[in-house]
């Protein structure tokens, strides 16, 4: 597929509820993105199993897709930011089809590996496309409504994707789970194709920034490196701390569901505030993330109490992304895709190095307490960022 430098597309934007069904095609695009992403997590044994590999080297298909957005989410963007949105977007989807029906019928691990290369690069450029998308099709005032609406499609992914790609994975077989995934991708190409009206790229010629543009884009990107580090330094090992507080290994699915579900309803509870009270919707969710936080390391040794914790954090956790990706947008209004490129490649690396830290405190006596100590320092490292980032994060 050829990518042009974009034509003067008509000027599409209006509210929310007029580009519903524009921005519900890029949420089944997010689903597919996110689902694509963690999907060989439920499934590395089945495939190291299929081609004699230990676990430990299995486990790098998910570090090489992280590696690849880190590093070339903003490179990506920039280089493409006079392409064609509508035709850059169809071509990331394609990427996806191509990474999972290359995984499917992979004759060996090095395919595998290079089928999740190739999806790594897609969602370093899917994500910046698709945050830079939204104010072009929604009016200034609804950014973040539009946003939080894109989103719910990458947090069912979460709650939905991955866990029921998985059961399937373990009923007809690893590499059918990616065929379904190759067909969701038609199935997202198909609706994007017809319901995403075209937008302008960037005109030609040098970008005009508003005073303090930049300083405000790191502000905001540094708050959401810090907050992603410690939502996933006790996230990544969730199960460990469930069974470790008495759950059983069936329990775990429904759990992770449960706290899937509450994203979204946290998800929109700040599309809800995100517009009107930006200042006051970040604050006070970091506020009480990191409290959550400290509330599931307080409450280990009492099982119901730790679930209910556990539920609430991971409520408050749905609205962070669209929070951040509204502020970063706000911050370089004259490139939103640049802005959404910064916050793909920092929530990657702050999932990454999470991970990292986490796995370095699972070995110590009272580990849930340490992950969740530690995880709640990160948040209020963030939160204190946003608090002196007072232009990033207005009143």
């Amino acid at each position: 597929m050829m990518l042009t430098t974009s034509a003067d597309a008509p000027d599409t934007r209006q509210g929310v509820r007029h580009n519903v069904p524009a921005l519900a095609s890029l949420a089944v695009a997010g689903f597919l993105a996110v689902t694509t992403e963690m999907l060989p997590v439920g499934l590395l044994p089945a495939i190291g199993d299929a081609f004699g590999v230990d676990d430990s080297v299995t486990g790098l298909l998910v570090t090489v897709f992280a590696v690849m957005v880190a590093v070339f989410a903003v490179p990506l963007t920039i280089a493409t930011r006079r392409f064609d949105r509508k035709r850059l977007i169809i071509a990331t989807v394609v990427g996806y089809l191509i990474s999972n029906l290359l995984i499917a019928t992979a004759p060996s691990f090095a395919v595998v590996a290079a089928g999740r290369v190739v999806g790594g690069l897609a969602h370093a450029l899917f994500f910046s496309v698709c945050i830079g998308y939204v104010p072009r099709l929604v009016e200034k005032r609804q950014v973040g409504r539009g946003l939080a609406v894109v989103a719910g499609g990458t947090t069912a992914g979460f709650v939905l994707g991955v866990p029921l790609s998985t059961a399937l994975g373990s009923v007809i077989g690893w590499r059918n789970a990616f065929v379904a995934l190759a067909v969701v991708a038609l199935v997202a190409l198909v609706l994007i194709t017809r319901l995403l009206p075209a937008v302008n790229g960037a005109a030609p010629g040098r970008r005009i920034e508003k005073p303090g543009a930049r300083a405000d884009l790191g502000v905001v990107v540094t708050s959401n490196t810090l907050t992603f580090i410690g939502q996933y330094t006790l996230y990544t090992y969730i199960s460990v701390v469930l069974l470790d507080a008495g759950a059983q290994e069936s329990w775990i699915g429904p759990l992770l569901l449960l706290c899937g579900l509450c994203g979204l309803i946290g998800l929109a509870g700040v599309g809800r505030t995100i517009d009107r009270r930006p200042r006051t919707t970040v604050l006070t969710v970091l506020v009480l993330l990191a409290a959550t936080i400290l509330a599931v390391g307080l409450s280990h040794r009492w099982f119901m109490v730790l679930v209910v914790a556990v539920a609430l954090w991971n409520g408050l956790f749905g609205g962070v992304p669209s929070m951040y990706q509204s502020a970063a947008v706000r911050a370089l209004t004259d490139a939103p895709e640049v802005a959404g490129a910064w916050i793909n490649a920092t929530s990657n690396i702050g999932i990454a190095l999470g991970a990292l830290i986490g796995g370095s405190l699972l070995g110590s006596d009272s580990a849930t307490v340490h992950l969740a100590c530690v995880g709640a320092a990160f948040v209020i490292a963030g939160l204190v960022v946003a608090v002196m980032g007072r232009r990033a994060f207005p009143e």
